[in-house]
């Protein structure tokens, strides 16, 4: 789950209504994130769980496999443009909180790039006793020397932001240092920040983010600029930078759900509303124009559209209009030029746009076809974009573009990390409960019997418009797809794999249509006899733990194994739990009475009863998760022991949301799921 980029603090601890909900829910102690006897349990729960897991003969050898993946010294040093060079952070085993570093781009592109280390995040957390994390840096244009560093100790999402001299490769004595929190800062100019944060205790939304938007400088106190509203989701501001670096004004957007926006343009002390739908998501800013992509039809537009608003007129136009079988995946701006990453029928594509004479031509660029594409770095000094492209069976790659010639080239390439010549790729449709069609991918063995009999992980996210192609996952082809088993994508409704509607059509009080297609899906699977439930296990995060939960309790015939990661369970407190709020437009609201008697229904740990046959499932969060709750994981797994079932929790100390902060940390992580997967549906 992407969150708003916005401010405030670490994790919440229990929410003020908890007193109440004691009588009814005899776990919410649980939600008390460090204390004793939450913290007590939770060492007892893995110290069963690691017994079982890391005690199978199984366990150390996909650590090793997993170990030698993490931090192998040939992955491709994902790269991101930096003025004239290109930066990359690196983590291996020697160094696992990992080093900033920065190199030529013609250094880069060879095969052995002669590296400048920036910072050592590593030397850095023993020298101040914190568990130092790297959360990227944001430098000002057009030089790029003078960075905001962002730090999160212990791998969550509140991080603490200092200024770093990368000429002098130190922080600045003396320069700019903010708090940790949730914030989100941009430089406006050399001694000026446009930010929005916790300025005072508790001034925050009920999500967990600043609301007030203030001009930091070097001299003085912060000047205010913008105030929302303490039930807005959250507000912040974005540089709109022209040629040569020169700030063209100030982007506020107030955020009013997860969906729903209001823009303002900040310029010479005023504020001027943009006449734009609140179901618009502002993009980039090139050649003077403003993109936004737009989630429901307006003025002529239709849904999905991406328009372009002259922040000089206020008038919109088009830039492109997606067909039904089309979604627009990401935005981002070169110099001069607007690069869009498109899903058609689920693979990739990546377009570039040129605006001349006020018009929008447009060319697609010389990339692998049926791959997937994503944009990973664009240059504000030329028009050069890196691209990443990846199939399920096919290594990744690294491609350099000129968005200006429209030419590509091959720059990296992943050495194959599995025996992928042995497996195949299908691409079929299942029916859901309404009659729609959802897309699905199985990767497998080409000899596989089609008898049912193939072990099986089904993976599943529909949420948030975020939309899951065909990825290479070394880890899974090494640990399952090598061993026999099979994998599967899911393309349910609630992603973004066709757009806006396509998540529109499972919000609120739709959401059981999404948990009927991932059904569909397994039903179809086993009518194909691709595998059965006997061998079918299915895997999801964050969102896709709701997914994973409300599956088991619904439909608890349909697979073998569960894997239950860093999840919302308790929808009727979501919204008071960490960054709960903020998903009240994707979920509905469980103080409105309606909203609250259709999440009752499907809500995974209201719906645990006892005398049901649900298969064993495993549970796994991370303490420091600052954007899910871990006391959702917690509650889960303590009412299946309560109703006597039988569970596995497991629960990392650090790593944050994402539960993968050194490559250690995720070997183990793995070696954990692909070992409780195998004695589920291979043993």
């Amino acid at each position: 789950m992407k969150l708003f980029p916005a401010a405030l603090a670490g994790a919440l601890l229990i929410a003020p209504a908890a007193a109440v909900a004691q009588a009814e829910d005899p776990f919410i102690w649980l939600e008390d994130i460090d204390s004793p006897r939450s913290m007590a349990w939770v060492e007892a729960q893995n110290a069963k769980a690691a017994k079982r897991l890391e005690g199978d003969a199984r366990y150390d050898p996909f650590l090793a496999q997993g170990r030698a993946i993490f931090t192998a010294e040939d992955r491709i040093a994902q790269p991101t443009f930096r003025g004239a060079g290109v930066d990359n952070f690196w983590q291996d085993s020697v160094n696992t909180h990992g080093i900033w570093r920065s190199a030529s781009l013609a250094s880069y592109r060879g095969a052995d790039p002669a590296w400048d280390v920036l910072l050592d995040l590593d030397a850095l957390a023993k020298a101040e006793g914190k568990n130092w994390f790297w959360k990227g840096a944001t430098c000002l244009k057009p030089a790029e020397t003078t960075c905001l560093v962002r730090l999160s100790n212990g791998g969550g999402d509140a991080v603490e932001l200092r200024e770093f001299d990368t000429a002098r490769k130190a922080f600045v004595e003396g320069g700019f240092r903010l708090a940790e929190g949730k914030q989100e800062v941009d430089w406006i100019d050399r001694d000026s920040l446009i930010a929005s944060r916790e300025w005072t205790p508790g001034e925050v939304t009920s999500s967990g983010y600043g609301y007030v938007v203030k001009i930091v400088s070097r001299s003085g106190d912060p000047k205010e600029i913008f105030r929302g509203e303490k039930s807005d989701v959250a507000a912040n501001g974005a540089v709109l930078r022209g040629q040569g670096g020169k700030v063209d004004g100030i982007l506020i957007r107030r955020g009013l759900s997860f969906f729903e926006s209001e823009h303002s343009l900040y310029a010479d002390g005023l504020l001027t509303r943009v006449p734009l739908p609140r179901k618009a998501q502002f993009k980039a800013y090139v050649d003077g124009v403003m993109v936004f992509t737009l989630q429901k039809a307006w003025s002529g537009f239709q849904s999905g559209a991406l328009i372009g608003v002259d922040p000089a007129t206020l008038k919109p136009e088009l830039i492109f209009q997606p067909s039904p079988r089309q979604a627009v995946r990401d935005v981002a701006d070169t110099k001069g030029m607007l690069a869009v990453e498109l899903l058609e029928d689920v693979k990739g594509a990546i377009d570039v746009y040129d605006r001349r004479n006020g018009k929008w031509t447009v060319r697609r660029l010389a990339l692998p076809k049926d791959a997937t594409l994503t944009l990973r770095s664009t240059s504000g000094k030329d028009d050069q974009l890196f691209v990443a492209g990846e199939t399920f069976l096919t290594p990744n790659s690294l491609w350099l573009a000129d968005a200006a010639t429209g030419q590509a080239r091959q720059v990296k390439t992943l050495p194959a990390r599995f025996d992928a010549s042995r497996d195949r790729v299908d691409q079929y449709w299942a029916t859901s409960s309404d009659g729609t069609k959802i897309p699905y991918f199985v990767v497998r063995p080409k000899t596989a019997k089609l008898d049912g009999s193939t072990p099986t992980i089904m993976y599943g996210y529909g949420g948030f418009e975020v939309a899951k192609p065909p990825v290479y996952i070394p880890e899974m082809g090494k640990i399952w797809l090598e061993r026999g088993g099979a994998y599967v994508i899911a393309n349910i409704r609630g992603g973004g794999e066709f757009g806006p509607a396509w998540h529109q059509s499972v919000l609120r009080e739709k959401r059981q249509l999404a948990f009927d297609d991932f059904a569909a899906v397994a039903r179809d699977l086993a009518t194909r006899k691709i595998t059965s439930a006997r061998r079918l296990g299915i895997y999801g995060r964050s969102n896709g733990g709701v997914l994973t939960t409300v599956s088991l309790t619904q439909h608890p015939e349909l697979w073998n194994a569960v894997v239950v990661e860093s999840p919302l369970t308790d929808m009727l407190r979501y919204h008071k739990l960490s960054a709960g709020a903020s998903w009240v437009g994707e979920y509905g609201d469980p103080e409105v009475p309606a909203d609250r008697a259709i999440i009752a229904k499907y809500d995974g740990y209201l719906n645990l009863k006892p005398g049901r046959k649900y298969p064993e499932p495993y549970v796994t969060t991370n303490t420091r998760d600052d954007r899910v709750h871990p006391g959702h994981a917690r509650k889960f797994a303590a009412k299946l022991e309560s109703l006597g079932y039988p569970y596995l929790y497991f629960e990392n100390t650090f790593g944050g949301h994402a539960n993968d902060a050194d490559p250690e940390l995720n070997a183990r992580r793995w070696a954990r799921h692909y070992v409780y997967l195998s004695q589920k549906l291979f043993d």
